[in-house]
């Protein structure tokens, strides 16, 4: 199998590197990815895959399937492809996107002699408005009996773990403009609100859990130091282990913030600037399968991965049986959302990690096609976690 899988990576890698490169010289931030999803869009058209775009009225997604005819599983291979502002591709998800489909192309091969279904699936916006929220809200999982995702990182493969719960909040404050030596007395000081609310923010972290991180930004806070400023917006990241954790957590920096108004005398709008993420539930079997299979081919040094970030993979993990592994594309750690982190995604080392995660999920993919029991081990615990 292991020699098939070399051929078979051999015969589209140019192409692979070709578009890796391609997406990593045009980079588009989330919802604007028309070049990159384009480029997705025809290659796997022209590998035999049936795409539709547009998908779930997302103008940069698409869902790419081939199915082999033949009673069998449904494996998706989920693909993101935004960058992110001034820096680019300081995620990778160039690769990232590129790992996926090169996935999808090569199990198609394999799946004619077995049966099932592949599905590589176009997901925008990981960064902030993550399309994989909206496609979760819609059922599009419902037919997915697996999805897989591996993101890349430094060093060395890493197992899927888990990933904090988020909350964008944007609080706007909203005071009167006034001379300020003039009269002051006369404006409502929306700066001053947004200086409380960090100040009792700062003052909650001594009553929040270790596994509880809030972090935010003062976005706006007056034009003029002789101007009582009648704007202060602050936006925040809330962020916790599970979604439940973070939802709590985040009720209570919303009252530091009514807190500020009220003190204040400020009006109080509370938004959401970016979508609310939920925790990542790894699928511990299907993990489990995925790194046997790094194993496999000659894998030893594989981490568990850190789940201090957060990903819109975590609402997919809510409703389909799902795993978010790491490979390398450097022989050293690196720093994510980097302008290095995006040079390493178009290097040598990187093209050898993608092509060990590509083999391990068309490896794992291939067990579940083949292995019913191991496919029902993976539903069973799934059903156990989320009923």
């Amino acid at each position: 199998m292991l020699e098939n899988l070399e051929k078979e990576f051999e015969k589209i890698f140019s192409e692979l590197k070709a578009l890796n490169e391609y997406l990593y010289n045009n980079p588009e931030i989330g919802r604007k990815e028309f070049k990159s999803s384009k480029a997705h869009i025809e290659f796997l058209e022209k590998k035999g895959f049936k795409v539709t775009k547009e998908y779930a009225n997302i103008k940069t997604a698409y869902r790419a399937e081939y199915d082999s005819g033949k009673e069998g599983p449904c494996i998706c291979f989920m693909a993101e492809y935004d960058a992110l502002p001034e820096i680019g591709h300081g995620c990778g998800h160039n690769i990232l996107g590129v790992t996926s489909i090169g996935a999808g192309v090569i199990l198609k091969n394999v799946i004619n002699n077995y049966g099932g279904k592949i599905v590589v699936l176009g997901t925008p916006a990981e960064e902030n408005f993550g399309a994989k929220v909206d496609m979760a809200k819609a059922h599009v999982f419902d037919d997915i009996d697996v999805a897989i995702i591996s993101h890349p990182t430094g060093r060395c493969h890493k197992k899927s773990s888990s990933s904090q719960a988020i909350e964008a909040l944007e609080f706007k404050f909203i005071g009167k403009t006034a001379h300020a030596a003039g009269d002051p007395y006369n404006g409502i000081n929306a700066l001053d609100a947004v200086i409380q609310l960090f100040n009792s923010v700062n003052a909650l972290r001594q009553q929040t859990k270790a596994t509880s991180k809030i972090h935010g930004i003062i976005s706006k806070g007056g034009e003029a130091a002789n101007i009582i400023p009648d704007l202060g917006v602050a936006n925040f990241y809330v962020r916790d282990k599970t979604t439940k954790e973070m939802y709590a957590l985040s009720e209570k920096v919303k009252n530091c913030a009514k807190g500020a108004a009220m003190a204040t005398g400020c009006t109080l709008e509370i938004n959401n600037y970016e979508y609310t993420f939920k925790h990542l539930i790894t699928n511990e079997t299907l993990s489990e399968t995925y790194t046997k299979n790094l194993q496999k081919i000659g894998l030893e040094e594989i981490e568990l991965s850190n789940s201090d970030g957060s990903t819109d993979a975590g609402d997919v993990s809510h409703v389909c049986p799902t795993i978010h592994s790491y490979f390398p594309i450097s022989s050293k750690d690196l720093i994510g959302h980097s302008l290095e982190f995006a040079r390493a995604s178009v290097t040598e080392e990187a093209y050898k990690g993608m092509k060990e995660a590509i083999f391990a999920m068309v490896l794992t993919g291939k067990d579940l096609i083949q292995d019913k029991k191991l496919l029902n081990a993976v539903k069973k615990e799934f059903n156990q976690i989320n009923n």
